[in-house]
């Protein structure tokens, strides 16, 4: 079957460290800190139009993937309507400590709303001025903030969950410090910081069919995109193919449908892992969109540029009685490991961030 007659979805997964972490192949993945550590990962996604570009879409359902406790913007029908060129789902935020620790995060979204978040938000932008569920009438970028989020690595686990299986779920399957956020309803627990969200940014990649059947990726950033992988399944038969790193444009011819969804995960986690992600948040991260990355169809998946999440996505940690930390977004190839006007700029901080590395798929 030729890709012509199936709709190219871009995925982008962001995987993302703010901390010197260590790895050893082969072994089993386990933390380790000094102080606070913080790891994030997520997933962009867009549909690639006849002629190459990303397209405006709307999700077929809203957000009846996600268990009844997770927040929404308005109302659960509120994303049904929400049309945007990129989906921005799932982004789980992680930390690590050896101690209580108290922290507050923002993270900002440009030309676009959080939709679902969870735990509760102290504050979700814009509020208010959002009305006829479009993305292209001019607003402030959107914005969620936890104001106080206690980190208790002595927390007894008592995650909300539903009776049936979540994709959700699988995100808490990792040795991550568990987290609490007080409530006037209570206290609410988990083992990350959750959010989603809708934008019209413009993403780095056109993709579009040769008369050939080949699949041409340009690069319209002025970043080199750090890898690309072309997957294809027809039925019970899939194929993946390694593109390596755009400078400008490069040519995927279609995949041999003879690999596995197994080796394509681990490949995949191995990609994670070297973006600077723990092994059991890799395969965390795999476990959680198994089911929509690797369906019937076509898939380009590709790395993030550095510039790209720095605009995009600005990520501000701060330790409670501490000035913010000042991230200096970094998002290497998995040759270049280190920022070392990072760290120095960080020190203060009490928060040791090396890298935010990000991953796109």
């Amino acid at each position: 079957m030729s890709l012509k007659q199936l709709r190219l979805l871009f995925y982008v997964v962001l995987a993302c460290s703010f901390t010197i972490t260590s790895y050893l192949p082969g072994r089993e993945a386990r933390p380790v800190y000094s102080g606070l550590t913080a790891h994030e990962w997520g997933t962009f996604t867009s549909i690639a139009g006849s002629a190459g570009q990303a397209v405006e879409w709307s999700p077929l359902t809203g957000s009846t993937d996600l268990p009844g406790f997770v927040e929404h913007f308005r109302n659960t029908g509120f994303k049904l309507g929400l049309r945007g060129t990129v989906r921005m789902e799932t982004p789980v935020l992680y930390f690590y400590d050896s101690r209580e620790e108290t922290v507050s995060v923002k993270v900002s979204f440009a030309k676009g709303v959080i939709t679902e978040w969870y735990p509760h938000a102290s504050r979700v932008e814009p509020a208010k001025n959002l009305f006829d569920r479009s993305l292209y009438q001019s607003h402030a970028d959107g914005s969620i903030t936890w104001d106080s989020v206690t980190l208790e690595p002595s927390l007894r686990s008592e995650f909300p969950r539903e009776n049936r299986d979540n994709h959700y779920y699988a995100a808490r399957l990792t040795s991550s410090t568990p987290l609490r956020v007080k409530t006037q309803a209570g206290d609410q627990q988990e083992k990350f910081l959750f959010y989603r969200g809708v934008s019209v940014f413009p993403v780095p990649l056109l993709a579009k069919l040769t008369p050939e059947d080949e699949l041409l990726v340009e690069n319209r950033s002025e970043e080199e995109i750090p890898n690309t992988i072309l997957f294809e399944r027809r039925g019970q038969k899939v194929g993946y193919r390694v593109g390596g790193a755009v400078q400008k444009e490069t040519i995927l011819e279609p995949p041999e449908l003879s690999a596995t969804i197994e080796d394509l995960g681990r490949d995949l986690e191995g990609m994670l892992v070297a973006q600077g992600l723990y092994q059991d948040e890799a395969h965390a991260m795999v476990e959680t969109w198994r089911d929509s990355w690797f369906e019937e169809g076509s898939r380009l998946l590709y790395i993030v540029p550095a510039q790209m999440m720095h605009a995009v996505l600005p990520l501000s940690i701060s330790l409670k009685g501490r000035s913010p930390l000042r991230i200096r977004q970094h998002w290497p190839s998995t040759a270049d490991s280190s920022s070392q006007s990072c760290k120095q700029s960080s020190r203060k901080s009490g928060i040791r961030p090396e890298r935010r590395s990000c991953t796109k798929i």
